[in-house]
């Protein structure tokens, strides 16, 4: 099930610290395509910013990507990066960590979603 899932283009990766990276693994959602490249990036204070943009853009570029998990912490620090990808899949969303909870006016995609609606389409 799993390959199928695959070539389908429906894998999830996660860029975050260990905690929410472990989390996630333990839930199931490891995996490596064929070139043995991880579907996650585990960050701690010794990961430069160049090494996250990179781990980021490889995730972008990868077709068995669907959905890219981001704490916002990590996000914070890439933001240019995250605010030129324009393309629907795969979705990039950005998600607490322990350490730091969720601030919706920092998610640049959370804006641009909100730009494209006015309160007049929720009537």
């Amino acid at each position: 099930m799993a390959l199928h899932s695959a070539q389908k283009g429906r894998l999830m990766a996660v860029i975050g610290d260990e905690d929410t990276c472990t989390g996630f693994l333990l839930g199931g959602i490891g995996e490596l395509n064929k070139k043995r490249e991880p579907n996650f990036l585990v960050v701690d204070k010794n990961t430069s910013m160049v090494e996250i943009e990179e781990g980021f853009r490889g995730f972008l570029k990868r077709d068995d990507i669907a959905i890219v998990l981001i704490n916002q912490t990590i996000a914070e620090m890439i933001r240019h990066v995250i605010d030129s990808h324009t393309e629907p899949i795969p979705a990039v969303l950005e998600i607490p960590s322990k350490d730091a909870p969720y601030d919706a006016t920092k998610d640049s995609i959370l804006r641009r979603a909100k730009g494209m609606f006015s309160s007049e389409d929720f009537r």
